[in-house]
């Protein structure tokens, strides 16, 4: 049977602009073919089986002719793939979804179009410039800058809003067009680039004016023009770029299954995300001594669950033997919210939530309490810090530490951190959230990558390991939580 082709428009940039069913149909690929302008994460989305090819397509650079990309988009719909083709913005704006498609009807392939966001309507959201208003236009003109003779720019452009696309290399030729055909100098015009991402640039001026100030800002592409006098309500509509860390490029190391919540909290404020997790969860080769004392569960007193991780690791492995929390006889100490909400998730209560959510807060925790004889289990990370146990003992515990799991280092860490050094896009801070991710990351990128990237760490412990290998913290958390590193990273005073 031959397969079927979906070309869907990607939007322009943010990746939560993407239509609910341009999510449901990416998240059925067999292959995706995507360009230059779609949001890289949004591959993420689609199936790990899924075929993914670069076919983007710079004015510099192509990676595949026009009717290359066709023959591919023929080829694998009839080998019986669902295949999208995923198009920045919409695929028929500007976007040569007409010739696409074309191709694939001469060739008897069953196709279907998904509109997406365009660029000019996410540019107005996100500037705080609507392309039209009931006093300043009722006329919008969307245009190509690739061919400048190909314009009527006398006729089309003289009113209203003018939108430009692709006009960056020709935008002083342009520009004259536009005063040459009676268009007023001192119209408002704005250019903007990477429209809706974290590092949208906005550059506003008038418009006889706007190729210099271009040219002095170092504009590159992807680069959308705006003209028309909607532009001068952006002084007092625009939000995007005025969020707290706008601007800001933060790198997160911590493990990609627990950075989605904490990466979202830094875009909601406005930072640009770098997800370069360093260090992941795995599980032992051995579980005899954790097994061993979940047989004798009952007799335990306390049990220290020191993070998320442990409480997830423990719990699986409690049914793992054929138990459940009913064996838990004794009260349960959990070390920070995060690990009490786990609790809480999983209906068990924490007994003790020491005031500071690190290990050396554990022992002023249990002053109130008789320890003297009492049985601690301490299922933890292998080759975790010897802190809570030593402390433990010294109020008379007796602490049996069992380790539940291990951390280790992703297998595509390093190219990953690789492929950011090399895009040589930089990045204003780095969240340390435990030592292990400080050691993982010097290892795997030494020192050196952190020239001028500000160090922001979730505590203590972590800061003494930064400043061990040389390194200067600029913030640290407090409370020592991610919520609480965000608060530091926005509240840091430059």
């Amino acid at each position: 049977m031959t397969g079927k082709v979906y070309l869907v428009g990607a939007g322009p940039g943010d990746p939560e602009l993407l239509t609910r069913k341009g999510l449901r149909v990416l998240g059925r690929a067999d292959a995706v073919l995507y360009d230059h302008l779609a949001s890289p994460s949004l591959l993420d989305l689609a199936p790990a089986h899924a075929e993914r090819v670069y076919v983007g397509k710079k004015r510099s650079a192509h990676a595949f002719s026009q009717d290359e990309i066709v023959a591919l988009l023929i080829e694998r719909a009839r080998r019986g793939l669902t295949v999208v083709r995923l198009k920045g913005g919409d695929p028929f704006i500007f976007g040569r979804g007409g010739e696409e498609i074309e191709g694939l009807a001469q060739a008897g392939i069953e196709y279907e179009v998904v509109p997406g966001v365009t660029t000019p309507l996410g540019i107005a959201a996100y500037t705080g410039v609507p392309l039209t208003h009931r006093e300043h236009s009722s006329v919008v003109t969307f245009i190509t800058g690739h061919d400048v003779d190909a314009i009527d720019w006398g006729r089309s452009c003289l009113s209203g809003t003018v939108v430009i696309f692709m006009g960056l290399q020709h935008l002083g030729e342009i520009v004259g067009r536009l005063l040459k055909a009676g268009r007023s100098p001192h119209t408002p015009a704005m250019a903007v680039r990477w429209a809706t991402r974290p590092d949208q640039q906005t550059i506003t001026g008038s418009l006889a004016e706007l190729p210099s100030l271009v040219h002095e800002a170092g504009l590159l592409p992807p680069v959308t023009v705006v003209v028309g006098e909607v532009v001068s309500l952006r002084q007092r509509l625009s939000w995007f770029e005025k969020r707290p860390l706008s601007g800001q490029r933060i790198i997160v190391t911590r493990a990609q299954a627990q950075a989605s919540e904490f990466s979202a909290k830094l875009l909601e404020l406005g930072a640009a995300v770098i997800e370069l997790p360093v260090i992941e969860m795995a599980p032992l080769a051995d579980y005899s001594e954790l097994d061993a004392r979940i047989a004798e569960l009952e007799s335990y007193d306390w049990i220290v669950l020191t993070s998320v991780n442990a409480v997830d690791y423990f719990l699986a492995r409690l049914a793992e033997c054929g138990r459940d929390a009913r064996a838990i006889r004794g009260r349960i100490c959990a070390i920070g919210p995060a690990t009490r909400d786990a609790l809480a998730a999983a209906h068990l209560r924490a007994d003790l939530v020491p005031e500071e959510s690190v290990s050396e807060g554990v022992a002023a925790a249990f002053g109130g309490f008789d320890l003297q004889n009492a049985r601690v289990l301490l299922p933890r990370a292998a080759s975790a810090r010897e802190v809570i146990p030593e402390a433990l003992t010294r109020l008379g515990a007796r602490v049996d530490i069992a380790d539940a799991y291990r951390n280790v280092v992703p297998l595509e860490a390093e190219g990953r951190i690789a492929v950011w050094q090399h895009s040589g896009r930089g990045a204003d801070w780095i969240a340390f959230t435990s030592g292990s991710t400080v050691k993982n990351w010097l290892a795997l990128a030494g020192a050196e990558s952190l020239r001028g990237v500000r160090i922001a760490s979730v505590g203590p412990a972590t800061s003494e390991v930064v400043r061990k290998h040389g390194l200067e913290v600029a913030v640290e958390a407090d409370p020592h939580t991610t919520d609480g590193l965000i608060a530091a990273i926005r509240n840091y005073q430059r």
